[in-house]
C-alpha cells in the first residue's frame, strides 16, 4: 500500500485539479484498488505540503486514516487497531508503552478525540501515530511560578526556577553530530550521494528523539517543582542573528534549537502550563538580581561572569 500511495501521491503533485479532487480522482491515477479514506487522507496531506512547503516529490508517502477510518478497540485486556486495506478491513493488536497507555485509554473514554492517524514502518516493526486533541485548563497567571529556560550550545538547555536548576550539557551531542559530518564527508568524497541522504535522515531522526526527550525531561521538572509559567528566548531568525564561529554556527544550524522549542511549548500546553518568549539579549548573563553589568574572565573551555552590584557568578550558557 505505502508503494502505490507514494506513487498516487507524486501524481497528484502535478495533478491540475487538486484543490477540488475527491477519492474518485484515484480512478483517474489508476484501475487498482484502493482504500478510499486512504485516497481521501493523502489528497488532503499533499495539498497541504504542496501549498506550505512547497514539495516538489514524495520519497515516501504513509497510509493516513481519519477518526471514522481507523478504530481503537481494547479486547481481553490488549489493544486492538483496525483499518481498511487493499482487500479489507483488518483488525491488529498492538503493543503499547507505558507512557502510551493512559492516553489511549483517555481515548477509548472518550476523554480525548481521535484526529488523523499513520501507519509507517522503521527498522522491520510497524508503527502507528495518532493524533489527540482535548482541552488544558491553563494556569492562572495570578498562580504562576516561573521557570526560566536557556538554550545554548555549552549546555543544550538551562532550567532554574529559584535556585533549583537543571542542566543538559551538550558535549555528547556535539561530538556525535561531528561524527555525522565526518562520515557524510568520506561518503562525498566516494560521491556516495544515496548513502549521505540516509545518514542526514538518521541524524535529523536522532536529533528529533533527542529533542523529545529532552523536552519531556524539562515538563517533568517543571511540574516537580510546582511551575505555572515558563519564559524562553525568542530565538526567532537566530540563523541570522548570531555572531558566532564557523564550526559553532554550523553546529547551532544543525542543532535543531528552534524545534526543541517548539517541543517543550507544545508538552508545556499539554501540561497546562504557560509559556513566555523574551528577548535573547543577555538572558545567558542575567544574574538573578536581573543586573548585567559583569565582569567576565576565560577558565579553560568556560566563561565566568560576575555581578559588580552582588557579586554572584553565572556561568554562560
Amino acid at each position: 500500500m505505502t508503494a502505490i500511495n507514494t506513487a498516487f501521491s507524486n501524481w497528484l503533485l502535478h495533478f491540475e485539479g487538486l484543490q477540488t479532487a475527491t477519492s474518485k480522482v484515484f480512478k483517474r491515477y489508476s484501475d487498482e484498488r484502493f482504500p478510499a479514506a486512504v485516497v481521501n487522507q493523502t489528497i488532503q496531506t499533499v495539498k497541504s505540503k504542496k501549498k506550505k512547503q512547497k514539495t516538489k516529490l514524495f520519497r515516501r508517502m504513509w497510509c493516513g486514516f481519519n477518526n471514522q477510518n481507523f478504530k481503537v478497540e481494547r479486547e481481553n485486556g490488549l489493544y486492538k487497531v483496525s483499518f481498511p486495506t487493499l482487500e479489507k478491513r483488518i483488525g491488529v493488536r498492538v503493543v503499547c508503552t507505558d507512557r502510551g497507555k493512559p492516553w489511549l485509554d483517555k481515548l477509548l473514554s472518550s476523554e480525548v478525540k481521535q484526529g488523523t492517524t499513520e501507519l509507517f514502518e522503521k527498522r522491520g516493526r510497524w508503527f502507528v501515530a495518532i493524533s489527540l486533541s482535548f482541552e488544558v485548563k491553563q494556569k492562572q497567571p495570578d498562580q504562576a511560578k516561573t521557570m526560566g529556560i536557556d538554550i545554548g550550545l555549552r549546555q543544550l538547555a538551562v532550567c532554574s526556577v529559584g535556585t533549583t536548576t537543571l542542566f543538559f550539557s551538550g558535549k555528547e551531542l556535539a561530538y556525535r553530530r561531528k561524527g555525522f559530518t565526518s562520515r557524510r564527508r568520506k561518503l562525498g568524497r566516494l560521491k556516495k550521494l544515496e548513502a549521505i541522504r540516509k545518514s542526514k535522515n538518521k541524524e535529523s531522526d536522532w536529533m528529533k528523539e533527542a529533542n523529545h526527550k529532552i523536552s519531556r525531561q524539562i515538563i517533568e521538572f517543571a511540574l516537580k517543582n510546582g511551575v505555572h509559567l515558563i519564559r524562553m528566548e525568542d530565538l526567532t531568525g537566530i540563523r541570522h542573528s548570531r555572531n558566532t564561529t564557523k564550526e559553532a554556527g554550523r553546529n547551532l544550524h544543525r542543532w535543531s534549537l528552534y524545534q526543541l522549542q517548539q517541543f517543550i511549548a507544545y508538552k508545556a500546553q499539554m501540561a497546562g502550563l504557560m509559556v513566555e518568549y523574551v528577548h535573547p539579549t543577555y538572558t545567558s548573563q542575567m544574574c538573578k538580581c536581573a543586573n548585567v553589568d559583569m565582569l567576565t574572565s576565560e577558565t579553560g573551555t568556560e566563561m565566568l561572569f560576575v555581578v559588580r552590584s552582588v557579586a554572584t557568578e553565572a556561568m554562560q550558557i
